[in-house]
């Protein structure tokens, strides 16, 4: 019986992904950084749908020094799926003067090297077994250049760009490789703003945002996950890049500015 691997499994997205391919019978391998967050999510999985569990530790910002412990790991497990979704984001919208070194190149080795080395170390096994799915989730920022978030953008332009070529390479091979790419979902990389933690109909949480990103596994290869963004995927579109680039800097002006607010009144 195939397995699936899930990349930052321990919140958000990720979790609610273990746990709706564990509903469907689905053996899971949980990545991520947190032993205690792992363990929990994975007796937490066994508990509800009896299916197996295995926990990898690795802290993917660290880098391409995380992926030969990890490549032990999975040597022995036929892999049917991979969820390639460990990401992390901007502390708050700032511009780049403002971000620190270190974090920029966090989110480059979270956000970019991850879904790389990932990607590669389990294709050979799914093409010589002729099977396999790969998700990568995006976002919505790979639309269009994006002020006060630049890096974190434009490694989702990779991330798409990326999907989008090695399925070419190897859709043929029976690999089915989807590009994911949610807009604004209620998890802890926006707690910059409380407006998105709170959510609305168009900012689901991770739990409605995910059964039905899961339901187009196999039928859909380039997805927002969600009808909703769907919808507001196309209407983004359809306006010249310039604009969305103007949109999304006040948008994180915007967003900047609740952040700011929030830290006066702490200190206050």
């Amino acid at each position: 019986m195939f397995l699936t691997a899930v990349t930052g499994s321990t919140d958000g997205i990720g979790k609610q992904y273990a746990l709706e391919l564990a509903q469907r019978g689905i053996n899971v391998v949980l990545i991520s950084r947190n032993p205690d967050k792992l363990k929990s999510v994975a007796e937490e999985i066994e508990k509800l749908y009896s299916v197996k569990t295995r926990t990898i530790v690795a802290d993917f910002s660290k880098g391409t020094e995380v992926y030969p412990y990890i490549e032990e790991q999975l040597k022995d497990i036929p892999l049917g799926i991979l969820v390639n979704n460990v990401g992390t984001q901007y502390e708050y919208p700032m511009p780049l003067c403002e971000l620190p070194t270190a974090k920029a190149w966090e989110i480059i080795n979270v956000n970019v090297v991850a879904v790389t080395s990932m990607t590669r170390m389990v294709l050979p096994g799914m093409v010589a077994r002729g099977q396999g799915a790969i998700i990568n989730v995006s976002s919505g920022s790979e639309l269009q250049p994006l002020p006060l978030m630049a890096v974190y953008a434009a490694t989702k332009v990779y991330v798409r760009n990326f999907t989008f070529a090695i399925r070419e390479e190897y859709g043929s091979k029976g690999i089915h490789i989807q590009h994911l790419s949610p807009l604004f979902v209620s998890t802890k990389m926006n707690t910059f703003s409380q407006k998105l933690l709170d959510g609305n109909l168009l900012v689901p949480d991770a739990t409605t945002y995910t059964k039905h990103a899961v339901s187009t596994l196999g039928r859909v290869q380039t997805t927002t996950g969600y009808w909703l963004h769907g919808i507001q995927y196309f209407f983004i579109k359809l306006a010249p890049e310039w604009i969305r680039i103007k949109i999304g800097a006040q948008m994180n002006r915007e967003f900047r500015g609740e952040y700011m607010q929030k830290v006066r009144t702490k200190i206050q």
